[in-house]
Order: C-alpha cells, then sequence, then structure tokens
C-alpha cells in the first residue's frame, strides 16, 4: 500500500505538506491574477493564465484529496470531537 520503507506516518505528513504547498500557491496565483487585472490593464491573457494556474491547482488538490480518502490515507472528521 505504502511505496518503498516510508512509514504511515511520514507519509501522511507528506500528504499534508503537500495540501498546505498547494493551497499557498493556489493563494499566491489567485493574488497574482488579481493585481494583473488590476494594475496592467492592456494584458487580459496574463489574468487568465493566472486564473488557470489557480483552477488547474485547484483540481490537482481536489483530486488528491478524494484519492488520499479513497487509500485511507486521510480521515474525515467533524469540527468538534464527539462527546462521550
Amino acid at each position: 500500500m505504502l511505496p518503498g520503507s516510508i512509514t504511515t506516518s511520514l507519509f501522511i505528513m507528506i500528504i499534508k505538506l503537500i495540501v498546505l504547498i498547494l493551497l499557498t500557491l493556489i493563494l499566491l496565483s489567485l493574488g497574482a491574477g488579481m493585481f494583473s487585472l488590476i494594475k496592467d490593464k492592456s494584458s487580459e491573457s496574463r489574468t487568465a493564465k493566472f486564473l488557470t494556474i489557480r483552477i488547474a491547482l485547484s483540481i490537482a488538490l481536489f483530486v488528491l484529496l478524494v484519492v488520499s480518502f479513497l487509500f485511507g490515507w486521510i480521515q474525515p472528521h467533524g469540527l468538534m470531537p464527539p462527546v462521550s
């Protein structure tokens, strides 16, 4: 199930790190698109490029989360833990 000799906790931390990196890149692309839209009015293709990158990163993040859930690498939980 897990590649090579990587332990489960290390593998889960790598998945979480990838998710964090993707979220950061999505926000950076969104900011760059907004900046390009506001400051560079003559070049609409640059804004479209940044927004296309953001959409591609968002799809990649969604696929990573679905695959991680299906393989059991991540577990969903509610906002508040159950009361015992």
